[in-house]
């Protein structure tokens, strides 16, 4: 069988041999990647490093890779939003399996274990601000995955139909897909100390969270419709931005990842913390022991 060649048009390579928008380069990938969004926390992250190896800045993306107790990891930031994580999780998938120098698919696959570190908005009482939330399933609004091939065999599609069903979706905004966490890496990461549940990764930060500034909701009740819906005996527990085309996409890829969050905003509670990132280092710490 020939092997699959992807032209320069597909897989774009910078001039220095590193990937287009990363600009990171194959051997400063670690099989262990920790994700956030904001670049400047991969500062705070690599800090508890024992060794640096490598660091790269470009745009949003901002990359370190060291070595932290025997375990080489790299640290690479994100952006916002589900859109970033496709180019960000695509790109480090092209560095694990595509051979640059041919333009071939690697032939062994090699598998990334992907942990995303965030911050999110709570939606129960049981998840107050401070809180840590490892998502189970990602309900994504933002209709990424809805783009690849082989999303239904990844995506949880009875779950798909009952979130519909309860809130009465209307299409206008486009199918909502169910993403399913890595089960192992969710069991090792959460541990006994995060609250596990569902979460619904929004498309935006204002109205697709059912936040009302100048420019009214199309669903005023969206939250309240959210909070009530509960799924296997389990509940949605936050909203965040990324973590639906994190997960779904690592499926079709064959690499496995999660999303942990720390609660800096309770909208059950209409409270807010925004001096977290002071306390954000703890969930930092958990991830580099677990990963």
């Amino acid at each position: 069988m020939a092997k699959k060649h992807f032209p320069e048009s597909e897989l774009i390579i910078n001039g220095d041999g590193s990937c287009f928008h990363l600009h990171l380069k194959p051997e400063f990938l670690a099989d262990k990647v920790i994700l956030v969004g904001d670049p400047a926390r991969v500062n705070t992250v690599a800090a508890h490093f024992d060794s640096i190896e490598h660091e790269v800045s470009s745009r949003e993306f901002h990359t370190i890779t060291g070595m932290y107790k025997g375990k080489r990891i790299t640290c690479q930031s994100h952006g916002i939003g589900c859109d970033n994580i496709d180019i960000v999780v695509n790109e480090l998938d092209t560095l694990a399996n595509i051979d640059y120098a041919t333009r071939e698919e690697k032939p062994e696959h090699r598998a990334l274990t992907m942990v995303r570190i965030g911050t999110c908005g709570g939606l129960q009482p049981f998840t107050p601000t401070g809180s840590f939330i490892a998502s189970v399933k990602s309900i994504g609004f933002d209709g990424l995955l809805n783009f690849y091939a082989g999303r239904n065999e990844v995506c949880d599609l009875k779950m798909e139909e009952a979130f519909k069903k309860h809130m009465d979706w209307n299409p206008i905004k486009g199918a909502p897909y169910v993403a399913v966490a890595d089960q192992e890496l969710i069991e090792r990461i959460a541990a006994d100390d995060m609250v596990k549940g569902y979460t619904v990764a929004c498309g935006g930060f204002y109205g697709p969270q059912g936040r009302q500034l100048r420019a009214a909701v199309g669903d005023p009740d969206q939250n309240k419709k959210i909070e009530a819906f509960e799924y296997e005996g389990m509940k949605i527990c936050n909203f965040e931005m990324e973590s639906s085309a994190l997960a779904g996409l690592a499926a079709l890829l064959g690499h496995h990842a999660m999303t942990c969050c720390m609660v800096i905003a309770n909208r059950y509670a209409q409270k807010m913390n925004t001096d977290y990132k002071s306390s954000i280092d703890t969930i930092i710490q958990k991830v580099l022991d677990r990963i």
